[in-house]
């Protein structure tokens, strides 16, 4: 299908892939930096934010969505950078089309993704729902952080409960979770279920990659990140203490800083020249 898609700056471009729930919209902690130095190309994922889709579908398909977006952009070659799903996303497309990508960015993902999460409970789920109504209407109200926020589902997702977090969930949070349609959560829920692994082929990826994780991630273990990072030939891994899944909204400027000495470490010039 026709992803609805952002396109922000010039320069070598990013393929920028978000996580579940998402869409390009959360993926602004990352793409409002990187666009003022490289071309960002952000898509709502098959049945994700605007990119519509009823009919249930499966994983693979976002490959093809993906590659036919890339073909319609004529790029031979770009980065690609994914968070969560979008990082499982990244790397199967690598797999898939090696000669395309140039370098790849990870982001609390891992090619066999392993959880630490508990079980909610009742009281999870009400704090949650009511902690993210008042936060979405009045976004970083300490008090509702104190009294919702930090006993509720959301002390999985982030860490350090720092205003500037909860302003990310009520701005880019919460709207991406609404537009989550149900047959995206089913495809994913379903390879899940099938025991998604790709850790014995990723030494077929031989291109330099970046993966990071945040210790306190609940959703998928650090541990399955540094696995993962330990598996590609040309990766280096960075590990964040005292944050969880969403630690680009917990340490933005840490996050970004480090992606950018990475950036500057690889040889871009060298894949721009190629796709002259």
């Amino acid at each position: 299908m026709e992803l609805n898609t952002e396109i922000k700056g010039r320069g070598y471009p990013i393929l920028c892939l978000h996580g579940h729930p998402g869409c390009a919209a959360s993926m602004s902690v990352f793409t409002n930096y990187l666009s003022q130095q490289h071309q960002t190309i952000t898509p709502d994922l098959r049945g994700y934010g605007k990119s519509r889709y009823g009919k249930n579908f499966v994983m693979q398909e976002h490959l093809t969505d993906l590659i036919a977006l890339l073909d319609k952009l004529q790029l031979e070659n770009c980065l690609v950078l994914g968070w969560s799903l979008g990082g499982i996303i990244a790397m199967e497309l690598a797999l898939a089309q090696p000669e395309r990508f140039k370098g790849m960015i990870l982001i609390a993902t891992a090619a066999h993704p392993v959880s630490s999460h508990p079980r909610p409970s009742w009281q999870d789920l009400l704090f949650t729902g009511i902690g993210g109504i008042v936060n979405y209407i009045r976004p970083a109200w300490q008090w509702n952080i104190d009294t919702f926020g930090k006993r509720s589902l959301f002390r999985y997702l982030i860490s350090n409960h720092q205003p500037e977090s909860y302003q990310y969930l009520a701005r880019e949070g919460v709207p991406a979770y609404w537009q989550t349609s149900k047959v995206a959560d089913i495809a994913l829920s379903t390879a899940i279920r099938q025991g998604y692994n790709r850790l014995s082929d990723l030494h077929r990826i031989d291109i330099p990659c970046l993966m990071l994780s945040g210790a306190s991630d609940r959703h998928i273990t650090a541990e399955a990140s540094r696995k993962t990072a330990h598996y590609l030939k040309n990766c280096q891994y960075i590990n964040y203490p005292q944050v969880a899944h969403l630690f680009p909204w917990e340490i933005p400027d840490l996050v970004l800083a480090d992606i950018q000495q990475w950036l500057d470490r690889i040889d871009l010039q060298k894949s721009a020249d190629k796709r002259r």
